[in-house]
């Protein structure tokens, strides 16, 4: 299996409803380095896993998207714990509508899977893989 992976990273403000999160259930802010790696058995005719630029650029607009927000005001996250894990997810989904769109390129078609690790911290992140 073969691999590309580009990075950006999200600045948000949230908070969690639940006690699990303690005190991270009031507002507060973070930001996460976010990795996103492109996956396929075989290299395309260009022997590439995918445009690294074009990769690269659509991570950093669904990035933009979600920058400088707080999470809780926006409608599609309302009643959401948005948790790394889910955060991870979101972005994962929306790099796939962008393949599937072909806004990765004709040879993202022979794309297989996308995975998404929003680093918390030095010592902590989560994941979130698909198939395509």
């Amino acid at each position: 299996m073969f691999s590309v992976t580009v990075r950006d990273h999200i600045m948000i403000a949230h908070s969690f409803s639940g006690e699990v999160f303690g005190p991270a259930q009031k507002l507060h802010g973070a930001t996460f380095v976010v990795d996103a790696t492109f996956r396929r058995p075989e290299l395309d005719d260009d022997n590439i896993v995918v445009d690294i630029g074009l990769a690269s650029q659509e991570l950093h607009a669904i990035c933009g998207g979600l920058s400088y927000r707080n999470l809780d005001d926006e409608e599609v996250f309302k009643g959401v714990n948005t948790s790394t894990e889910f955060l991870a997810k979101v972005i994962a989904d929306r790099l796939a509508a962008k393949a599937a769109a072909g806004d990765l390129g004709a040879g993202a078609a022979g794309l297989t899977g996308i995975a998404v690790t929003l680093h918390e911290s030095h010592i902590a992140w989560a994941s979130y893989e698909r198939d395509l």
